[in-house]
């Protein structure tokens, strides 16, 4: 965040006019009707602006809204049909859109979707480590990694593929001297991990994980799969399992920092719970193998997890505020006031506070005031804000390096 944007705050009120003159048509079905070529495409149905810098993309329902990652101007509305999902590429200008036919890549900076696709059901997690992006796609146990540097071109880039045994909600992670690591299970059971050589060999396997979801990367590149009893890293060419300290400890979310050996994780304890609402996190240290909880004293939802630029866990809660918890000492350091409170909906497609960070900028949409917010870090100060049309959903952005 340069010095300039940190003086300078965006009401919604302020910014609400200069919205009014880059909007594109961003209705729902009906409208969209009128434009069948941008509803089918997915484009935006106004003339290519100007790049933008550092973008975000923020979803809504139908659509994409794409804005300036320092003073939050709204630049383009995209209109893109059905449930949507956004995860940074990998370079500086393109975001990865999940969507009903399968993952499409944007051109964030250049503001429209390109013809760069990977077609399949139910697109899922999208990874980045080590200079590789990696997609998996749930409905057919794809797995496609890519240099994101090859993106530029505009066309679908060279790059590894494996097809899991069977298709099922996973994630897989490429590492820096190729190996790739990939989820195990079917439709019904998940049961752990693989992991494969650079020719798609089988060289390592474990299969207490039950459960498995998400990965996170910590540093000297030990990789975290979750587990309904704890975690299983994989590091030099072996796996061990952590243990949670209950008989039921799910921690399915996780978020590493190459700054740090310690993952943050959430951490559920109800089998039976139609939505659990934790108050506690996990913190896993891979290099001493060891799981402490930290209670927050507040809930927080698998939307609130981040890491800032020097390890530190953040965690956004239902209290309306940015925790940050030393990743060392499990001390919660501070609470930066971010948005009201606010109380996690059943359904996890449901729009709720998302908290997404880049470098020293932690940026919180409130989808209940139409609000996004962009807040310093070091100094806990909104350095900008802006109220849009629509309330959002999922939020990212562009991320260059890994």
């Amino acid at each position: 965040m340069n010095k300039s944007i940190r003086n300078r705050v965006l009401t919604g009120t302020a910014l609400a006019l200069a919205v009014s003159t880059v909007l594109t048509a961003c209705g729902g079905e009906d409208s969209a009707s009128d434009a069948p070529d941008a509803k089918a495409e997915g484009t935006a149905s106004a003339t290519p602006a100007a790049a933008v810098r550092n973008p975000l993309v923020a979803t809504f329902d139908g659509g994409l809204y794409i804005l300036d990652g320092e003073s939050l101007e709204l630049t383009r509305t995209i209109e893109l049909p059905g449930f949507n999902r956004v995860n940074p590429a990998g370079d500086d200008a393109h975001v990865v859109v999940s969507t009903d036919t399968g993952f499409r890549v944007l051109d964030a900076a250049e503001q429209a979707l390109t013809d760069i696709e990977y077609k399949g059901a139910k697109p899922g997690h999208v990874v980045r480590h080590a200079g590789k992006t990696v997609l998996f796609t749930d409905g057919t146990g794809e797995v496609n990694v890519f240099d994101p540097s090859d993106l530029s071109g505009g066309e679908k880039p060279e790059g590894r593929t494996y097809t899991s045994a069977e298709a099922h909600h996973g994630v897989a992670i490429e590492l820096a001297n190729g190996e790739l690591l990939s989820t195990l299970g079917t439709e019904e059971k998940r049961t752990g991990a693989l992991v494969l050589d650079k020719n798609n060999k089988e060289i390592a396997r474990n299969e207490q994980c039950p459960g498995v979801h998400g990965e996170a990367a910590a540093r000297n590149e030990a990789v975290a799969v979750g587990c309904e009893d704890g975690v299983l890293i994989y590091k030099d060419g072996g796996f061990t399992k952590i243990d949670a300290p209950d008989d039921y400890g799910r921690i399915g979310n996780q978020a590493g920092s190459d700054a740090s050996p310690i993952l943050l994780g959430d951490y559920k304890t109800d089998p039976e719970a139609e939505l659990e609402r934790p108050t506690r996190v996990s913190l896993i240290d891979t290099e001493k193998k060891k799981l402490r909880l930290v209670d927050l004293g507040t809930s927080y939802s698998f939307r609130s997890l981040a890491r800032g630029p020097q390890g530190e866990a953040l965690v956004l809660g239902t209290d309306g505020a940015i925790h940050v918890i030393d990743q060392d000492s499990g001390e919660i350091e501070k609470r930066i006031p971010a948005v009201g409170e606010w109380q996690e909906p059943l359904d996890w497609q449901q729009a709720r506070p998302t908290l997404f960070v880049r470098d020293h900028t932690a940026y919180v949409s409130d989808p209940s005031e139409k609000a996004l917010h962009a807040i310093d870090l070091e100094t806990g100060k909104k350095v900008a804000s802006v109220t849009l049309p629509e309330s959002t959903n999922e939020l990212s952005g562009v991320v260059a390096g890994h």
